[in-house]
Protein backbone atom coordinates (compact mmCIF):
# COMPACT_ATOMS: atom_id res chain seq x y z
CA UNK A 1 0.00 0.00 0.00
CA UNK A 2 1.77 3.61 -0.97
CA UNK A 3 1.77 5.69 2.00
CA UNK A 4 0.49 9.18 2.23
CA UNK A 5 2.24 12.04 3.82
CA UNK A 6 -0.07 14.88 5.08
CA UNK A 7 2.00 17.74 6.92
CA UNK A 8 -0.81 19.54 9.51
CA UNK A 9 -0.23 22.45 11.73
CA UNK A 10 -0.69 21.83 15.97
CA UNK A 11 -3.27 23.29 17.47
CA UNK A 12 -6.77 24.39 16.16
CA UNK A 13 -6.12 23.34 12.19
CA UNK A 14 -5.50 19.99 13.73
CA UNK A 15 -8.24 19.62 16.03
CA UNK A 16 -10.77 20.62 13.59
CA UNK A 17 -9.30 18.46 10.88
CA UNK A 18 -9.20 15.31 12.57
CA UNK A 19 -12.62 15.78 13.03
CA UNK A 20 -13.10 15.94 9.23
CA UNK A 21 -10.91 13.07 8.27
CA UNK A 22 -12.85 10.99 11.02
CA UNK A 23 -16.39 12.03 8.92
CA UNK A 24 -15.21 11.30 6.38
CA UNK A 25 -14.56 7.23 7.37
CA UNK A 26 -10.66 7.29 8.20
CA UNK A 27 -9.92 5.68 11.27
CA UNK A 28 -7.57 7.32 12.84
CA UNK A 29 -6.70 5.97 16.88
CA UNK A 30 -7.89 7.60 20.14
CA UNK A 31 -4.49 8.43 21.23
CA UNK A 32 -3.67 10.36 18.01
CA UNK A 33 -5.15 13.29 19.35
CA UNK A 34 -2.67 13.29 22.59
CA UNK A 35 0.09 11.77 21.08
CA UNK A 36 3.54 14.05 21.09
CA UNK A 37 5.06 12.67 18.48
CA UNK A 38 6.13 14.66 15.42
CA UNK A 39 5.83 11.94 13.02
CA UNK A 40 2.34 9.52 13.30
CA UNK A 41 2.18 7.21 11.10
CA UNK A 42 -1.44 5.60 10.67
CA UNK A 43 -0.48 2.18 8.79
CA UNK A 44 -3.87 0.97 8.17
CA UNK A 45 -5.20 3.86 6.45
CA UNK A 46 -1.66 4.23 4.31
CA UNK A 47 -1.29 7.83 5.95
CA UNK A 48 1.77 9.25 7.70
CA UNK A 49 1.00 12.50 9.11
CA UNK A 50 3.46 15.23 10.12
CA UNK A 51 3.17 17.92 12.80
CA UNK A 52 4.87 21.49 12.10
CA UNK A 53 4.20 25.00 12.69
CA UNK A 54 1.83 26.83 10.32
CA UNK A 55 3.80 28.74 8.93
CA UNK A 56 6.30 25.61 7.52
CA UNK A 57 3.51 23.59 6.49
CA UNK A 58 3.29 24.84 2.32
CA UNK A 59 6.75 24.33 2.72
CA UNK A 60 7.18 20.66 3.47
CA UNK A 61 4.38 20.36 0.86
CA UNK A 62 6.80 22.13 -2.18
CA UNK A 63 9.73 20.14 -1.33
CA UNK A 64 7.72 17.06 -1.29
CA UNK A 65 8.61 15.67 2.30
CA UNK A 66 4.94 15.39 2.16
CA UNK A 67 2.66 15.06 -0.75
CA UNK A 68 -0.59 17.32 0.98
CA UNK A 69 -0.89 19.62 3.61
CA UNK A 70 -3.28 21.42 5.75
CA UNK A 71 -2.83 25.24 5.85
CA UNK A 72 -4.61 28.63 6.51
CA UNK A 73 -5.11 30.69 3.43
CA UNK A 74 -2.88 33.71 5.46
CA UNK A 75 -0.05 31.46 5.41
CA UNK A 76 -0.77 30.36 1.24
CA UNK A 77 -0.77 33.91 0.72
CA UNK A 78 2.10 35.14 2.85
CA UNK A 79 4.10 31.82 1.91
CA UNK A 80 3.56 31.82 -2.00
CA UNK A 81 4.66 27.99 -2.52
CA UNK A 82 4.05 26.22 -5.86
CA UNK A 83 1.72 23.85 -4.35
CA UNK A 84 -2.19 23.32 -5.09
CA UNK A 85 -5.26 24.32 -3.21
CA UNK A 86 -7.77 21.29 -3.42
CA UNK A 87 -10.62 21.59 -1.30
CA UNK A 88 -11.19 24.60 0.81
CA UNK A 89 -11.94 22.86 4.24
CA UNK A 90 -14.13 25.43 5.97
CA UNK A 91 -12.66 25.25 8.99
CA UNK A 92 -10.78 27.35 11.66
CA UNK A 93 -12.75 30.34 10.20
CA UNK A 94 -10.80 34.13 11.05
CA UNK A 95 -9.77 36.44 8.99
CA UNK A 96 -6.79 39.17 8.60
CA UNK A 97 -7.64 42.79 9.83
CA UNK A 98 -5.73 45.99 10.49
CA UNK A 99 -6.13 47.17 14.29
CA UNK A 100 -4.10 50.02 16.29
CA UNK A 101 -5.17 52.24 19.13
CA UNK A 102 -8.13 53.76 19.26
CA UNK A 103 -9.01 57.44 18.27
CA UNK A 104 -5.43 57.34 16.56
CA UNK A 105 -4.16 58.89 13.07
CA UNK A 106 -1.41 57.04 10.92
CA UNK A 107 1.41 59.00 10.55
CA UNK A 108 1.93 61.38 7.83
CA UNK A 109 5.32 59.85 6.70
CA UNK A 110 5.60 55.93 6.19
CA UNK A 111 3.48 54.90 9.05
CA UNK A 112 4.95 51.59 10.93
CA UNK A 113 3.14 48.97 10.58
CA UNK A 114 3.71 45.69 12.69
CA UNK A 115 2.70 42.09 11.22
CA UNK A 116 3.49 37.54 11.22
CA UNK A 117 2.79 38.65 7.39
CA UNK A 118 4.89 41.22 5.71
CA UNK A 119 4.55 40.10 2.30
CA UNK A 120 0.02 40.14 2.83
CA UNK A 121 0.35 44.18 4.62
CA UNK A 122 2.62 45.38 2.10
CA UNK A 123 0.39 44.25 -0.76
CA UNK A 124 -2.44 45.65 1.35
CA UNK A 125 -1.13 48.97 1.79
CA UNK A 126 0.15 48.91 -1.44
CA UNK A 127 -3.34 48.84 -3.32
CA UNK A 128 -4.92 51.32 -1.13
CA UNK A 129 -1.83 53.93 -2.42
CA UNK A 130 -0.52 54.36 1.13
CA UNK A 131 3.58 53.65 1.93
CA UNK A 132 4.02 51.86 4.70
CA UNK A 133 7.12 50.83 7.13
CA UNK A 134 6.44 47.03 7.64
CA UNK A 135 7.99 45.38 11.14
CA UNK A 136 7.47 42.06 11.44
CA UNK A 137 7.45 40.79 14.62
CA UNK A 138 6.73 36.68 14.92
CA UNK A 139 4.15 36.97 18.34
CA UNK A 140 2.46 38.97 20.38
CA UNK A 141 1.51 41.40 17.66
CA UNK A 142 -0.94 43.38 19.52
CA UNK A 143 1.74 44.62 21.82
CA UNK A 144 3.69 46.79 18.84
CA UNK A 145 1.25 49.65 18.80
CA UNK A 146 0.85 49.34 22.65
CA UNK A 147 4.50 50.77 23.70
CA UNK A 148 4.65 52.60 20.36
CA UNK A 149 6.68 50.63 18.02
CA UNK A 150 3.72 50.82 15.15
CA UNK A 151 0.92 52.62 13.94
CA UNK A 152 -1.02 49.75 13.32
CA UNK A 153 -1.06 46.01 13.05
CA UNK A 154 -2.06 43.37 10.37
CA UNK A 155 -3.23 40.43 12.42
CA UNK A 156 -5.37 37.36 12.48
CA UNK A 157 -8.85 37.98 14.50
CA UNK A 158 -11.18 34.93 14.83
CA UNK A 159 -13.22 36.36 18.26
CA UNK A 160 -11.72 39.94 18.71
CA UNK A 161 -11.37 39.39 22.20
CA UNK A 162 -7.91 39.25 22.40
CA UNK A 163 -7.96 43.20 20.74
CA UNK A 164 -10.53 44.15 23.35
CA UNK A 165 -8.87 42.76 26.15
CA UNK A 166 -5.57 44.53 25.13
CA UNK A 167 -7.56 48.56 24.02
CA UNK A 168 -7.15 47.72 20.39
CA UNK A 169 -9.77 48.42 17.51
CA UNK A 170 -10.31 47.03 14.37
CA UNK A 171 -9.80 49.59 11.30
CA UNK A 172 -9.99 47.72 8.47
CA UNK A 173 -10.71 43.75 7.80
CA UNK A 174 -8.26 42.55 4.55
CA UNK A 175 -9.41 39.32 3.94
CA UNK A 176 -11.24 36.10 5.41
CA UNK A 177 -9.40 32.74 6.04
CA UNK A 178 -10.29 29.27 6.34
CA UNK A 179 -8.03 26.06 6.23
CA UNK A 180 -7.06 24.81 2.62
CA UNK A 181 -5.95 21.21 1.73
CA UNK A 182 -2.72 21.69 -0.63
CA UNK A 183 -0.80 19.34 -2.67
CA UNK A 184 2.84 18.40 -3.78
CA UNK A 185 2.43 18.93 -7.97
CA UNK A 186 4.24 16.18 -8.55
CA UNK A 187 2.84 13.80 -6.01
CA UNK A 188 -0.49 15.12 -7.40
CA UNK A 189 0.53 13.11 -10.02
CA UNK A 190 1.70 10.16 -8.54
CA UNK A 191 -0.68 9.25 -6.13
CA UNK A 192 -3.51 10.65 -8.31
CA UNK A 193 -6.25 8.15 -7.55
CA UNK A 194 -5.55 8.38 -4.02
CA UNK A 195 -5.52 11.93 -3.47
CA UNK A 196 -8.42 12.07 -5.22
CA UNK A 197 -10.38 9.41 -3.30
CA UNK A 198 -9.25 11.54 -0.10
CA UNK A 199 -10.79 14.81 -1.47
CA UNK A 200 -13.98 13.38 -2.62
CA UNK A 201 -14.38 11.95 0.91
CA UNK A 202 -13.73 15.15 2.38
CA UNK A 203 -15.73 17.48 0.10
CA UNK A 204 -18.35 15.59 0.95
CA UNK A 205 -17.70 15.81 5.15
CA UNK A 206 -17.78 19.73 4.23
CA UNK A 207 -20.78 19.58 1.93
CA UNK A 208 -22.53 17.68 4.55
CA UNK A 209 -21.12 19.85 7.23
CA UNK A 210 -22.76 22.78 5.24
CA UNK A 211 -19.76 24.49 5.91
Amino acid sequence: MSILTIAMPKGRIFEEALVLLRKAGYKLPPEFDENRKLIIDVEEEGLRFILAKPMDVPTYVEHGVADLGIAGKDVMLEEERDVYELLDLKISACYLAVAGMPNTKMSDVAPRVATKYPRVAAAYFREQGEQVEIIKLNGSIELAPMIGLSDRIVDIVSTGRTLVENGLVEYERIVDITSRLIVNPVSYRIHDEKISELVTRLSKVVTKEGL
